[in-house]
């Protein structure tokens, strides 16, 4: 369901819409996964939304306290800063207190302090001009869920379980994703996110052999 605008958000947009998100303090310089100020230690400005660029977004209930709008705040900048044309790996892992985690629920996978830089260059990776296209956005308190799609051009290499690369064909990638982000003190605890992997592989052109992992039974 589309909200308001009634059209979806993109990432970038909802953070940069009619004079931006200030984050005027965010690193403008190269960033390298394992960043040494990992887990709140660093001087980035609390971003902040305009009541124009609340009226924009997805949102399930316009009424929020101050205290949701500075946590909205910081989860939509870690979207900004997750996109294919502006990657920013020190504000993204700063933004995560000292034991915060990010979750890949569907693969099992947990990132935690410098490992936490490895997430967005993954993603980049398999699709250089990858975002999230936000639907829905409910925000609770301390919690805030978002119903998005992950979106690009499969353009990069996704490592192979057995071994070696699927190179890209530059075919277009509609992951339906859920994320779900808590936050204490202004810094995100725990990201934990939900891929539609079977879509997104399919879309990539990835197929399972399902009919030789049944044959060996």
């Amino acid at each position: 369901m589309k909200l308001l605008s009634r059209k979806s958000i993109t990432a970038a947009t909802a953070v940069a819409v009619l004079g931006g998100l200030s984050i005027a303090a965010v690193p403008s310089e190269a960033a390298s996964p394992a960043h040494h100020k990992a887990g709140g230690h660093d001087d980035t400005a609390a971003p902040t939304l305009t009541a124009r660029q609340l009226a924009e977004l997805p949102l399930t209930d316009r009424h929020l306290t101050k205290h949701e709008k500075a946590n909205l705040a910081i989860v939509l900048r870690d979207y900004y800063v997750a996109e294919g044309a502006h990657i920013d790996v020190p504000t993204f892992v700063n933004s995560f207190a000292k034991d915060g985690v990010f979750n890949d629920m569907v693969a099992g996978q947990a990132y935690r302090g410098d490992a936490l830089g490895n997430v967005l260059p993954y993603m980049k990776g398999l699709f250089s001009d990858v975002h999230r296209d936000l639907k829905r956005i409910t925000v609770n308190g301390d919690t805030i869920s978002i119903e998005l799609s992950i979106q690009g051009t499969f353009d990069g290499q996704l490592p192979a379980p057995t071994g070696g690369f699927v190179k890209g064909n530059g075919r277009k990638v509609d992951a339906p994703t859920a994320d779900f982000w808590y936050l204490k003190n202004g810094k995100v605890t725990a990201f934990n996110c939900f891929v539609g992997y079977s879509k997104m592989y399919s879309d990539m052109g990835v197929n399972f052999d399902w009919s030789s992992a049944a044959n060996k039974h």
